[in-house]
């Protein structure tokens, strides 16, 4: 039996969409509970590739298409959906893609005629009040940002990841339909997936860690070491999806009461500043951190590896040979420099993760400035 971080009957918030469909062939909901609601002006917040495919929400009405996404969002991004939300006079918004998308579709919601900007509401709930109904269907296996009521957005003046939390971003209805994600390429497939291991991973070594929390985020990693692989190797098996899916699904309730820790903190000057794709950079470094935590969480490190069928230790140099060589194994990019960042950026990106206390604050062991530095370098 795994001790747990935090007692039983330590409080916890737990929010939920307030009706989740999960299964193949579900995609449809969507369309049909707006429709039920009298929606007839939907904006779908989206990429180019999932714009060509909108007909499986079955919406109804006249749609409005906003499809311009391409990588992680931006306050250019967000600016120009909000307008175009506004001109077009939309009355709900649905979320169809990755976590991006689906995290630009909650601020489109919350900020269309609403009459604040985006830095009103950077933090914690910031937001008014007034809103859009939102509609979260994710195409990958990665954020679980359908049940969340966090957005992540890139401040293109700062070259920083900002986070807004909200619960007026929570999704009224979220749709988790597993076969849109047959056929992703390997790639996006396993860094998307590394990314729900991570969310339950960085909750599981929490400070903040739960049992309330543990049942999701331990059997998340489990999903992920039992499908992963599978889904990567076989991108037309619906089992492997499905089983991605529901990792991903747990990893983002991991996320709501708990959150994730140093791995996340580490991991975004990659994004914020080179456009590495959040699960890649997340893949990146995640052997690093769950080896530099293992000292002060043994026991779950342990559980972690044996989830993931790994070889067990406690060990920070067995522990990071055994994730490692996974990530290798899965093909994930495990050079920093073959992401084009420079090596003489290293100490700035440092300074930029160490300043995320939001994040670094849940880590189970300190990661000191010269500590993220050291990551770095040894991922370089």
């Amino acid at each position: 039996m795994i001790a747990p971080l935090n007692a039983l009957g330590t409080p916890i918030d737990l929010v939920q969409p307030a009706r989740l469909v999960f299964g193949r062939g579900t995609a449809g909901e969507a369309g049909r509970w707006l429709g039920r609601r009298g929606v007839r002006r939907p904006m779908v917040v989206t990429d180019t590739f999932n714009a060509a495919r909108v007909g499986c929400l079955e919406l109804p009405g006249e749609p409005v298409v906003w499809g311009e996404l391409a990588g992680e969002p931006t306050t250019d991004d967000l600016a120009r959906v909000v307008g175009a939300a506004e001109a077009a006079g939309v009355d709900a918004v649905v979320g169809f893609g990755g976590g991006s998308s689906m995290d630009l579709a909650k601020l489109v919601a919350v900020l269309t005629g609403s009459g604040q900007s985006f830095s009103d509401v950077v933090g914690a709930e910031k937001v008014a009040g007034k809103r859009l109904p939102i509609v979260q269907v994710p195409t990958t296996a990665g954020t679980g940002s359908e049940v969340g009521t966090r957005a992540l957005v890139t401040d293109v003046a700062a070259a920083a990841k900002s986070a807004v939390q909200s619960l007026h971003m929570l999704a009224d209805l979220a749709v988790v339909d597993a076969d849109l994600a047959l056929g992703m390429p390997r790639a996006i497939t396993v860094a998307t997936g590394v990314d729900a291991l991570a969310h339950c991973v960085e909750a599981f070594t929490n400070r903040k860690a739960h049992p309330f929390i543990d049942l999701y985020a331990l059997e998340g990693i489990r999903l992920v070491g039992r499908w992963l692989a599978k889904a990567a190797d076989d991108d037309h098996d619906p089992e492997a999806r499905a089983g991605m899916a529901l990792a991903s699904l747990y990893g983002g309730y991991c996320l709501g009461p708990v959150n994730t820790a140093g791995g996340h903190a580490v991991s975004y000057p990659l994004g914020a500043r080179y456009h590495v794709a959040h699960g890649a950079a997340n893949a990146l470094i995640f052997p690093h951190v769950l080896a530099f935590n293992a000292p002060a969480a043994p026991e779950r490190t342990a559980a972690i590896l044996e989830a993931l069928g790994l070889p067990v230790s406690t060990e920070p140099e067995k522990v990071f040979a055994a994730a490692h060589g996974w990530c290798v194994r899965l093909g994930c990019e495990m050079r920093m420099s073959a992401f084009g960042v420079p090596a003489a950026e290293l100490p700035a990106m440092a300074r930029e993760a160490h300043a995320i206390r939001r994040l670094l604050d849940n880590n189970p062991r300190d990661l000191s400035e010269p500590d993220i530095l050291s990551i770095y370098r040894a991922a370089f």
